[in-house]
């Protein structure tokens, strides 16, 4: 499912992806993508342990020619930034375009929960924002996605018979009518189509 869909801006402001069970595979392949001239920062759930270590951000930082680190919070969002959620924090986006960090119960037995980072980056970039649904296994982050398109932003799922776990992408195929439902490997070059053009 690939909708003709035009878009409701000429520029995105951000991109929020959420993943779970396979997604180091698959950031590890959608990441070193993004070349040193993508302008849009990119705010990330991965669920991982408790006791990561830091794991994330030293496995990505070698890989990627953008910026990556570990969300802070109160840290302002800066263009071409790749922000990973800390384990066992919720990220959120703040009206001020800056990061939160929250302890928060646990949504769908996750924090952090991709939900909670694409509901409030919804509420604070509306048409500008671009949501994407990796592999996973479990239903986190189709309500937040479903917000991001009420809202008027872009949704990419990934197409579940790429994902190295479909139940992720189905829920969210199943929550509503997502704009993209794309292969792992044609996501990039779409983010990058839609920062520099700002049309699909």
């Amino acid at each position: 499912m690939d909708t003709d869909r035009k878009p409701h801006t000429d520029q995105y402001e951000a991109v929020v992806i959420g993943v779970s069970a396979g997604g180091i595979s698959a950031l590890g392949q959608l990441l070193p993508q993004l070349d040193k001239a993508f302008s849009l920062p990119v705010m990330i759930v991965q669920h991982i342990g408790q006791q990561a270590d830091g794991y994330l951000i030293k496995h990505f930082a070698s890989r990627c020619p953008l910026f990556v680190k570990e969300a802070e919070d109160k840290e302002k969002i800066i263009s071409g930034h790749i922000y990973f959620a800390p384990p066992d924090y919720h990220l959120l986006i703040e009206p001020q375009q800056s990061l939160a960090l929250s302890e928060e119960e646990k949504i769908h037995y996750c924090r952090p929960s991709i939900d909670v980072l694409f509901e409030t980056a919804a509420e604070v970039y509306c048409e500008r924002l671009i949501g994407i649904i990796l592999t996973g296994a479990n239903n986190d982050g189709a309500n937040g996605l479903k917000k991001i398109k009420s809202y008027g932003g872009l949704t990419i799922v990934q197409s579940p018979e790429t994902a190295e776990v479909d139940i992720m992408p189905k829920a969210a195929i199943n929550a509503f009518e997502v704009d993209h439902v794309l292969p792992l490997a044609d996501i990039a070059p779409l983010l990058v189509k839609l920062d520099r053009t700002g049309t699909e």
